[in-house]
């Protein structure tokens, strides 16, 4: 695990914050356990095969989990953004869905399997 990654986690201000972005960060790692992850941005960036797959990022209110290479998925409503990259907004004490999370993860990063 990246330590700048770590860093970002844990200087997060709100504690479910940071419970949140640890819980994404470790259903990332099981979904895509070989990716490269690094702080781009100044948000935690995960990589496969040097391709965008995943970003986490917290604002004051919400942590957004952004799917990148979503063209053609199917994403639920309650997803943000242009075809190729959804993101979803997660606020405090909102439930989500990690099964769902992880097939279309699952899917996205497929298309990532060619260097």
């Amino acid at each position: 695990m990246n330590q700048e990654v770590t860093g970002y986690i844990h200087a997060l201000k709100e504690p479910w914050q940071i419970e949140l972005s640890s819980a994404l960060r470790e259903l990332i790692l099981s979904v895509i356990p070989e990716a490269e992850e690094r702080i781009q941005y100044k948000k935690p960036h995960f990589l496969k095969n040097g391709k965008y797959a995943v970003v986490i990022s917290a604002s004051k209110d919400a942590v957004s989990f952004t799917i990148f290479n979503a063209t053609g998925l199917n994403f639920p409503g309650d997803f943000e953004g242009p075809p190729e990259r959804k993101t979803l907004k997660l606020r405090k004490g909102q439930e989500w869905n990690k099964e769902q999370l992880i097939g279309l993860l699952s899917q996205a990063a497929a298309s990532l399997d060619t260097p």
